[in-house]
């Protein structure tokens, strides 16, 4: 392609709105432009690279015998009723009416829509396993769309789907697909984890992994261990926990706990330096309402509540902190004074709150505490579990080895669905025995346009994008230094004659341009082979540079160039 015919509108400055690297690249490199918040227009270089993106999914679905569809955008409300997901997605599912006054949303996601097809179409085990997948733009209202492609409304996702006979054939496909997500992932030249994480609104009664791209920018927090190969996202991960709680206050307890006036002490650490103790001396008490109905979650006063843990033990639909009233309500103070003695709610104990022998809570009365607060022995331990977020000073639950927090963007997502689908939506099939039986479903989704960002993030420098090969938007970016030198353009057109024909994908810079704009053009868009034809043309030498490696310019001739370039692409 000749680059005076293509449409790359550069920008030399960083767009004001841009929060994220790869959102400033992508909009200065001419790849993306908005048209409103989280949504985005992909323009000729955005689009060749989202085409190689979903080319290698497809080839990596299409290699583990998974079949490629395409499912309407448009579905009835009433599948979503019948699925009892309608209410759980909340506002983030767009919903509208048509003509007829019937109700529609615009798809988020596709399970309720292939349970029908399937539970319509196959009714014998002779016809199972299926996989099926489709790539396809998905919808959803986010709150605050930001980071560019990273958390947008409207975005290109890949979504599949299997449906087995038994758990046994799932678990088969469920590996099948995290090995071609992995292979995927590995040919677009990203650096990720696999993580076990939670089913969320998907849901599901089985396995769940997230693939996570690392990242900085990433709003996933990944907790992995360094001594093996145990990983998992904050919401899920788990930790080793000993038996014993060592805590301040556990040397000596008292036999009786005692009031002390503690005003406008509202937060832990306003308690750490008030009464100087450390903050493993406190029990934090915090009121939720899960499903319309308060609880209190004890946790030590240096943890954090995990609420998908305490949502998950619980079987609730919904979960959040209560709101100023309900505390008031419930424990008779203001937020930073609840206490667990005399609530009238249940209460959820984290493990390590139950194993200290004393603490200092809140006295449920406004400027008050109590001290000598023992939990065996003041207030109900009967529900007990793990309800924390992990440290970074806890170890593996594994190997007990030092765990490591880092960022990761969510790429991709795999679940063990179970018959959770099928049984809300009629999925069943004639077993051998001729007996109906619930089809055992899976899903796995890849962020297709998301992925862009995710490598822009991790494949960058000072001067701009460094795109995998497997992904450029072009392989080699040939560049006249002056399109005015008849030298330099007939070896340029030689050279690009030459690796067209080889069936290499080739953009030259034949704008009459200054070098320097041509060069800071170049960097900037990133493909990844950069051949300059400068003033060595008379003797028929190049320059030659890799992208990710520009220290490394050599000056070649044209043939040894072409060799090269072949060599590379090849390989």
């Amino acid at each position: 392609m000749h680059q005076s015919k293509l449409w790359i509108p550069t920008l030399r400055e960083v767009p004001s709105d841009a929060e994220a690297k790869s959102h400033s690249l992508m909009l200065r490199a001419g790849l993306i432009r908005q048209l409103a918040a989280g949504i985005y227009s992909f323009l000729p270089l955005g689009w060749r690279v989202l085409n190689k993106v979903s080319q290698i999914v497809r080839e990596e679905m299409d290699r583990i015998e998974t079949q490629e569809v395409l499912m309407p955008a448009m579905q009835p409300a009433e599948l979503w009723q019948e699925s009892g997901r309608y209410a759980v997605y909340g506002d983030e599912l767009i919903r509208f009416r048509d003509r007829h006054d019937r109700e529609f949303a615009l798809g988020p996601t596709h399970e309720e829509v292939i349970t029908t097809l399937i539970r319509n179409e196959i009714s014998s085990y002779r016809q199972l396993p299926i996989s099926i997948y489709q790539i396809q733009t998905k919808y959803r209202d986010e709150r605050r769309p930001r980071f560019g492609l990273l958390r947008g409304r409207e975005f290109l996702m890949k979504d599949a789907y299997s449906f087995d006979a038994s758990w046994e054939g799932l678990n088969e496909t469920y590996w099948k697909m995290h090995g071609a997500y992995c292979r995927i992932f590995d040919r677009i030249g990203l650096n990720y984890r696999a993580v076990e994480a939670d089913a969320g609104a998907i849901g599901g009664s089985g396995e769940t992994h997230e693939f996570m791209a690392l990242s900085d920018i990433g709003e996933d927090t990944i907790i992995s261990c360094v001594e093996c190969d145990y990983a998992a996202n904050l919401e899920k991960a788990e930790f080793f926990q000993s038996q014993e709680t060592a805590t301040e206050s556990d040397k000596s307890p008292a036999s009786c706990y005692e009031k002390i006036h503690t005003p406008q002490t509202h937060t832990i650490e306003q308690l750490v330096q008030s009464l100087d103790r450390t903050a493993n001396s406190f029990i934090k008490t915090l009121i939720f309402v899960a499903d319309g109905e308060p609880i209190a979650v004890l946790v030590r006063g240096d943890h954090e509540v995990n609420e998908t843990k305490v949502k998950n033990y619980l079987g609730a639909e919904e979960i959040e902190l209560a709101n100023a009233d309900i505390v008031l309500n419930v424990t008779g103070a203001p937020f930073g004074f609840a206490g667990p003695l005399n609530l009238a709610i249940p209460l959820l104990v984290d493990r390590e709150v139950a194993g200290m022998t004393s603490g200092i809570v809140g006295a449920n009365e406004v400027d008050y505490h109590l001290i000598n607060i023992q939990p065996s022995r003041d207030f109900s331990i009967e529900e007990i579990g793990d309800f924390r977020n992990a440290n970074q000073d806890d170890v593996c639950p594994r190997c007990k080895g030092n765990l490591h927090f880092s960022r990761g963007i969510e790429i991709g997502h795999v679940f063990k669905l179970g018959t959770k689908y099928s049984e809300k939506l009629g999925g069943k099939f004639l077993d051998q025995t001729g007996k109906e039986q619930w089809m055992i479903m899976g899903c796995y989704g890849i962020g297709v346009s998301r992925l862009l960002s995710a490598i822009v993030e991790q494949s960058n420098d000072l001067n701009g994008i460094i795109w995998p090969r497997s992904i450029a938007p072009y392989q080699v970016h040939l560049i006249p230094v002056s399109v005015k030198d008849s030298t330099q353009m007939e070896l340029s057109e030689l050279l690009y004659s030459r690796l067209i024909s080889a069936g290499i994908e080739v953009l030259i810079d034949d704008r009459d341009e200054r070098p320097g704009v041509k060069f800071k053009d170049a960097d900037l868009i990133g493909i990844p082979i950069q051949v300059i034809v400068g003033k060595l043309a008379g003797d028929g030498f190049v320059e030659f540079k890799e992208r990710r490696t520009p220290a490394d310019k050599i000056a070649i001739s044209i043939e040894d160039a072409f060799l090269r370039i072949t060599e590379l692409i090849n390989s």
